[in-house]
């Protein structure tokens, strides 16, 4: 509903006729699983067509293919984006539009920018050109400085219900109804996520693995390990991921700057700078491959605050849907052995550990104080 709206609203303005009342800044909101980026790269395509967004046409069809040339999607795979790269993209987003009147830019991390290239941001959303629409993506207005979020629209989305991400995924991937129930419940009706984890064992496996760790904490021995189980698994898939992308992206770079080329015209000083541009690329490599492990323990605590959510619930005798239905006698036994407070402590030392590795502090260590906690809350 609120994704129709601001379509609606932009189709307005486009119908005024120069588009000069056009809203130049985009804010889509929401929290995961809510289908932000999605949301955001439909709005482009509604700008984009001349039906305000039909879902058939070429224009529709290269948004959703990442092909259209006026429409520039930002993703942040490293750590943060840094103001080199924030000047950069404010250039390209300068330009004149190639095919229709609107020249978009679709940045789906945006609450990963440091203060520096918030500020570089600011000024092109301050001041931008007449025909350039910035659509910036995070999961809260509070993600992002409030002299930026005060020059957007806010389009705020919500989760949607079990049942619509459950049916999603039978009727679009053919998952069976039992296993779409399960992981739409699972993942709180996180969509992709859903998709993930009914499609992948070892997913489901590391879910499990996860999940069993409130019950292995016996003891402040058994917290160091299940923390270093937890960050040691994190490790290999990162670098699982990152093997298989760091590969193609190098040997991709050592051709176009020559590397294994031979002949009278090829030129000597291209392979000499191809160092350098080699060295760069390691660079975002190892910031890519400390996000994606970082993501992948973030998951991991995700699933954690939804246990104890259920375990908080059932304290409360509250009327809701668990998220680890499947988990109930972990849930009764916790429910029983515990009190709501302890259960509260238990969820804000995780959350603690999200803080901290998001302000860079090394992984075990804030697991281990995690674990720790979990098992003592009132330390």
């Amino acid at each position: 509903m609120a994704l129709r709206r601001a379509a609606d609203g932009a189709a307005e303005m486009l119908a005024g006729g120069s588009g000069t009342g056009m809203t130049h800044a985009w804010l889509f909101t929401g929290p995961p699983g809510s289908g932000r980026e999605a949301a955001a790269r439909a709005f482009a395509a509604a700008l984009f067509c001349p039906d305000q967004g039909c879902g058939h046409c070429d224009m529709c069809h290269q948004v959703a293919i990442g092909s259209h040339p006026d429409l520039e999607v930002v993703r942040t795979e490293g750590l943060s984006y840094g103001i080199k790269e924030t000047r950069q993209l404010i250039l390209r987003a300068a330009g004149a539009p190639t095919l229709g009147r609107w020249r978009v830019v679709l940045f789906e991390g945006a609450d990963r920018m440091p203060e520096r290239a918030s500020n570089a941001l600011l000024k092109a959303i301050e001041e931008p050109p007449p025909k350039t629409v910035w659509l910036l993506c995070t999961p809260s207005p509070a993600d992002l400085v409030i002299t930026i979020r005060s020059r957007c629209r806010v389009v705020t989305l919500v989760t949607p219900p079990t049942a619509a991400v459950a049916h999603a995924l039978v009727t679009r991937d053919n998952i069976p109804p039992d296993m779409a129930e399960f992981v739409a419940r699972a993942t709180q009706g996180h969509l992709e996520r859903a998709r993930r984890l009914a499609l992948d064992p070892e997913m489901r496996a590391r879910r499990e693995a996860v999940l069993s760790i409130p019950r292995s904490l016996t003891g402040v021995g058994e917290c160091v390990i299940a923390a270093e189980r937890l960050v040691d698994t994190a490790k290999k898939e990162a670098d699982a991921v990152s093997s298989a992308l760091d590969e193609g992206e190098t040997n991709e770079l050592r051709k176009i700057y020559g590397e294994g080329s031979s002949g009278k015209g090829l030129n000597k000083g291209l392979i000499r700078g191809g160092a350098g541009a080699i060295k760069d690329l390691e660079k975002l490599q190892k910031s890519r491959a400390t996000r994606t492990q970082r993501d992948v323990i973030d998951a991991a605590l995700l699933d954690l605050v939804a246990f104890y959510r259920d375990v908080l619930a059932m304290q409360f005798g509250a009327p809701v849907e668990l998220a680890n239905e499947d988990r109930r006698a972990d849930l009764e036994s916790l429910t029983r052995s515990s009190t709501p407070e302890d259960t509260l402590r238990r969820i804000d030392a995780i959350m603690r550990c999200r803080e901290r590795l998001a302000a860079n502090v090394n992984p075990q260590m804030a697991v281990e104080a995690m674990t720790i906690s979990l098992h003592r809350p009132q330390l």
